[in-house]
């Protein structure tokens, strides 16, 4: 059974648990000492590991609704968006993509959290973990979104992710991602029976209806870079 079926309530009133799951986050962090490179974009999911996605649900399926500017973390809801092939064949991925995506899988299998801490990379280099800001420990960040003390809820569903197809995106420029899962590019309303069981080893059919009626999959998401950089793993919008 998905690691993510027991988690409850699904979308109702988790903005206000964004905020304050990240707030509280920073404030330990802070008396804990703590310290590390605070990320440009992120936000942190809710204890109930489900985003919100805020304001109002229908504006999302606005044709003029853009993503931020050079934000590669978020859905893009355009209706001209074209909708990209989705893979499942991972030896067709570059080398060192395989031999992240490998590494990751390795480690959420362990069940010990730490050892993402060598994929994570530091500086501006680091994996983004949240789309709202992030300072502090990004180990102890995941420990403290994770269902239980250990993170390894959050391992589980780093696993699923990973396990399911994936998209690539962006090819030929500097923003190219290969992500997963591949729900992230693909209109919800367009999927087929087939990939509406996919995602339900991920979410609910009741998380997916409301992700329809916000407009996009906004449940976790992972992306490698061509050379290997793990880039984020975020949930949210």
């Amino acid at each position: 059974m998905s690691a993510y079926k027991s988690l409850r309530p699904i979308l109702a009133g988790a903005c206000l648990l964004l905020l304050s799951a990240s707030a509280s986050f920073a404030a330990a962090s802070s008396g804990n000492g703590l310290d590390g490179d605070a990320e440009e974009e992120g936000t942190a999911p809710p204890a109930s590991h489900i985003p919100s996605p805020g304001g109002d649900p229908n504006a999302a399926n606005d044709p003029g609704d853009t993503p931020p500017d050079g934000n590669v973390t978020r859905p893009d809801t355009r209706e001209e968006t074209p909708v990209p092939d989705v893979h499942y064949d991972v030896t067709a991925l570059p080398e060192p993509v395989q031999r992240m995506r490998k590494l990751l899988m390795e480690a959420a299998r362990s069940g010990d959290i730490e050892r993402l801490r060598p994929l994570i990379g530091t500086g501006k280099n680091r994996t983004q973990m949240a789309l709202g800001g992030l300072d502090g420990d990004p180990i102890e960040f995941l420990r403290e979104i994770s269902g239980d003390d250990e993170g390894q809820e959050i391992l589980a569903i780093l696993l699923e992710v990973l396990e399911a197809g994936y998209v690539h995106l962006d090819e030929g420029t500097d923003r190219e991602l290969y992500v997963w899962p591949y729900f992230f590019s693909v209109p919800l309303e367009e999927l087929t029976a087939q990939q509406k069981v996919e995602l339900f080893t991920l979410v609910t059919a009741g998380d997916y209806s409301e992700m329809r009626t916000f407009g996009a999959y906004i449940f976790y998401r992972t992306a490698i870079t061509p050379d290997g950089e793990w880039l984020f793993f975020v949930a949210g919008d």
